[in-house]
């Protein structure tokens, strides 16, 4: 019950191999996020996932169907939100997604998508008068209009402001709610961490670490840094289970009360993975 199938998959431009025989699955229902520095590799690998660039080697199913031979009907069943899209700036919102929504067999009524992006006091606005972040929004609502079993979201949430991107993450649960499979790149890493089921990270055209959030290159199984105050002093210790540390200090009526258990975040373990492959 996969989504997506990736076998050995490569990618060149002018002799410079950007991805290098990357393997990936991804299941339905789950919400997948790709990480890496930029150039790393993971907009052209979504963008061949897409249909909209060949590969050159490797196999590739999405959806059971090979995206760079497959026709209308597979497209009907995916949904974009590209990085940079150009706006029909002259429309309104409601009639921009209307009009999108008009090549779908069985789209979601436009009122409704309007409301699921936040749009609804602007849907008269024409495209033009909109902020960036609310263009944004726009795209989303293009990308989910068509009801997609596998929805690609390519830096959804660049030029949101917290609110907003909260407000887009209580949208990506509802949708996986539903059964919806996401691919979604992203460089905020709480974003990743907020909405992924399992994520891989790119580096210079390889996957380099896959796993949960929880779990990515040994991040579960790290020592935890604790640190305390001890004779006016801060002290800290890295150890497996801290466990046994703090009821030590407990016995030994240690002052606990700047007492801080701390593991590598996602951010720490990214950057560690990334650093060791440039």
């Amino acid at each position: 019950m996969t989504a997506i199938e990736v076998t050995g998959l490569r990618k060149s431009y002018r002799g410079n191999e950007v991805v290098r025989g990357i393997d990936l699955a991804v299941a339905r229902g789950e919400v997948f996020a790709l990480l890496g520095p930029n150039g790393a590799g993971k907009t052209t690998t979504t963008e061949i996932l897409e249909g909209h660039r060949r590969r050159n080697g490797g196999t590739v199913r999405v959806l059971g169907e090979d995206p760079g031979t497959a026709g209308r009907h597979w497209r009907a069943r995916i949904g974009i939100v590209l990085q940079d899209t150009d706006d029909a700036v002259d429309l309104t919102v409601a009639e921009t997604i209307r009009h999108v929504a008009g090549f779908y067999p069985d789209p979601r009524p436009v009122d409704e998508v309007i409301e699921l992006v936040g749009l609804t006091e602007k849907r008269r606005s024409r495209i033009r008068s909109l902020s960036g972040g609310q263009r944004r929004r726009v795209d989303v609502a293009l990308g989910i209009v068509g009801r997609p079993e596998l929805l690609f979201l390519d830096e959804p949430t660049t030029g949101f402001d917290p609110q907003a991107r909260r407000q887009f993450w209580d949208l990506i649960r509802a949708l996986a709610a539903e059964g919806t499979t996401i691919l979604l790149t992203t460089h905020y890493l709480e974003e990743a961490e907020t909405l992924a089921d399992r994520l891989a990270v790119i580096a210079e055209g390889r996957i380099v670490a896959e796993g949960t959030p929880a779990t990515l290159g040994g991040r579960g199984a790290a020592a935890a840094k604790v640190t305390w105050r001890e004779s006016g002093a801060m002290r800290t210790e890295q150890v497996a289970d801290p466990t046994e540390l703090i009821r030590k200090l407990v016995a030994e009526d240690a002052d606990l009360s700047l007492l801080t258990v701390t593991r590598p975040t996602l951010e720490d373990t990214y950057l560690s993975l990334i650093g060791a492959h440039r």
